[in-house]
């Protein structure tokens, strides 16, 4: 599965039009609320923190249209609380979305 940054971009210019300094302001923004989700996805220990994290980084995925991310936030609220291979693909995504 591959992580567009384009397409993070498309959206924001979507939102706001090419004003170049707003859209920087908002892929900070994304990316922070973004990594926050999966920080907390790394610390949860119950199912309950496990999924509202996940469908909290869905739902923000979803507001950008970033459909690769939103079905890798279904399959971490789907996974075991901790599991480490869908917290690397989670970290691996972020990377790729913040390389643009």
């Amino acid at each position: 599965m591959s992580y567009d940054p384009g397409a993070l971009h498309a959206a924001l210019a979507a939102a706001v039009g090419e004003d170049s300094t707003l859209i920087a302001d908002l892929r900070v923004a994304f990316l922070e609320s973004a990594t926050r989700q999966v920080d907390l996805l790394g610390r949860a220990r119950c199912d309950a923190n496990w999924e509202l994290a996940a469908w909290r980084l869905k739902g923000l995925a979803a507001s950008f249209g970033l459909t690769a991310l939103m079905a890798l936030a279904d399959e971490a609220a789907a996974a075991a609380p901790g599991d480490p291979r869908v917290l690397r693909r989670l970290h691996a995504a972020l990377a790729g979305l913040d390389h643009s």
